[in-house]
């Protein structure tokens, strides 16, 4: 288990559950958020390294402040469809990975390689 603090904003309750449990038995703390609000909040109090958020609850440019507000978390996007330039733009805008929200393995790996990886595509 990884002694990092996650942060989870996702628009599908099924989604983020489903992810919540399995980012729950690799990680420390798992915490899900309702809005882009409590996404900051809880960064910030639980000092989170790691935000997975997804892209219909979040657009670019949130993403972009999160990258520069929160220097050392990192973020991996979801969006339930496979949007190449969404995607490239996402990574653009700071995130490490970005990966289909139904993809629970990809997201997972995603965030276990967060820390050590360069940013790529999970597509």
């Amino acid at each position: 288990m990884q002694s990092l603090n996650v942060v989870l904003l996702q628009g599908d309750a099924g989604i983020a559950q489903s992810l919540a449990c399995a980012l729950s038995k690799k990680f420390h703390s798992v915490q899900q958020v309702n809005s882009l609000h409590d996404l900051r909040t809880t960064i910030a109090k639980e000092r989170a390294r790691l935000a997975i958020v997804d892209m219909e609850t979040a657009s670019l440019s949130d993403v972009a402040h999160l990258v520069s507000e929160f220097p050392a978390a990192r973020i991996v996007c979801t969006h339930r469809c496979a949007d190449e330039e969404l995607w490239a733009a996402a990574l653009t805008a700071g995130a490490v990975d970005v990966c289909p929200s139904w993809d629970t393995t990809g997201i997972l790996r995603a965030a276990m390689t967060s820390n050590s990886a360069g940013r790529s595509a999970a597509a």
